[in-house]
């Protein structure tokens, strides 16, 4: 194999790539980036048996062929080196030469052969998305995916494609949130799967300038192409909660705030909520009053004032939650509801269904 390629082409695609970089020691290969030159063109595959990437990027080749190179070393070389052509070329069965400028580096490879095929998918359902449109839904509920990996349904985002409405749900148990967005254009068929939470947090940074996203479903896999890549990954088996039931359809205090102040506040408040100490909220006539006190280091309050309806109410919340909740938002204001200080608050949009959060509250 003998081709050059521009160093800022490769190390893009090495980005793309590296996802999928395994860190098991006792698979090298799977740590490994199969290189393939053909045409005019290098194909770059990674996988660690769960995940699968292929990205494909223009090269100047004069002889064809393939191997395996140390990925994540790889990239620190290209990442290290001018910008300039890279060389890459093998010297000999097991040896690859990287060449740029002056620099000159002699890596280890291992037998293409040997690496796992990259997965044949034929999706029974595509759909095309903006890469916006998820970049936006992502951000609303990525914080309450959970991280748990004794609940494998949790630790995914339910999908719901139906007509021209898209819409994401994730939860922890302890919170709840759900997204809803526009398509350009309806779909056939109504889908709904549940992603990794990890891979769709990925896909629209990876996605990079690519306008759409498509999204292809098969019985047990999921692939997302975009700009010159293939991403495939598992779909997480299992029955989402049904999150509607979880949603309290009223409340006797409704409070809406301007969703930038009540971020800022809650920010500020939470430096004196240490060691697991909740923030609480005060709502009485215009005013919703933020406070967190740790004992033995101090106290903190801040009033904001807001548009009330029903009763005054006190309610606490754990900290981290209730900050990464309202910071997922883009609306310019919130509304606030609640019922009883033992049962969940909602945060959702004024008007629509753009964004609901459900928070736990911390039992008194």
């Amino acid at each position: 194999m003998k081709l050059s390629i521009a160093r800022g082409e490769l190390l893009d695609s090495l980005g793309v790539v590296a996802k999928a970089l395994s860190s098991r020691t006792t698979l090298p290969l799977l740590s490994g980036v199969l290189v393939t030159a053909l045409g005019d063109r290098i194909v770059l595959q990674s996988t660690d048996l769960e995940i699968s990437i292929k990205d494909t990027v223009g090269a100047n080749v004069e002889e064809a062929g393939s191997v395996v190179l140390p990925g994540r070393l790889l990239a620190d070389v290209v990442r290290s080196l001018p910008e300039s052509a890279v060389r890459i070329e093998t010297s000999s069965f097991d040896q690859v030469k990287v060449t740029c400028g002056t620099a000159s580096f002699s890596l280890r490879s291992l037998p293409p052969e040997d690496f796992p095929k990259f997965p044949e998918v034929s999706p029974e359902k595509k759909i095309t998305i903006p890469t916006a449109v998820l970049h936006g839904l992502v951000k609303k509920v990525g914080k309450a995916v959970s991280r748990d990996e004794a609940r494998p349904i949790l630790t995914g985002v339910l999908m719901v494609i139906d007509g021209l409405k898209v819409r994401a749900v994730a939860t922890d148990s302890y919170r709840l949130a759900v997204a809803e967005a526009d398509l350009e254009e309806p779909v056939d068929e109504r889908v709904e799967v549940v992603i990794p939470g990890k891979t769709l947090e990925e896909i629209p940074r990876l996605a990079g300038d690519s306008e759409t996203i498509s999204v292809g479903i098969t019985e047990n896999q999921i692939v997302f192409e975009f700009g010159h890549s293939v991403y495939v990954t598992r779909r997480i088996e299992g029955t989402f909660p049904n999150y509607r039931q979880l949603i309290p359809q009223g409340g006797e205090t409704r409070v809406t705030v301007s969703r930038l102040e009540i971020e800022e506040a809650a920010k500020r408040v939470s430096l004196l909520a240490q060691h697991n100490a909740p923030v609480r909220l005060r709502i009485s006539d215009s005013t919703l009053t933020l406070t967190a006190q740790t004992q033995d280091v101090g106290e903190a309050t801040e009033d904001l004032m807001v548009t009330t309806e029903g009763e005054s109410l006190e309610i606490a919340f754990n900290h981290s939650f209730l900050v990464d909740g309202i910071a997922s938002s883009d609306d310019d204001s919130l509304v606030f509801v609640a019922s009883s200080p033992l049962k969940p608050g909602v945060f959702r949009s004024p008007e629509g269904e753009g964004f609901t959060y459900l928070i736990m509250p911390v039992r008194p």
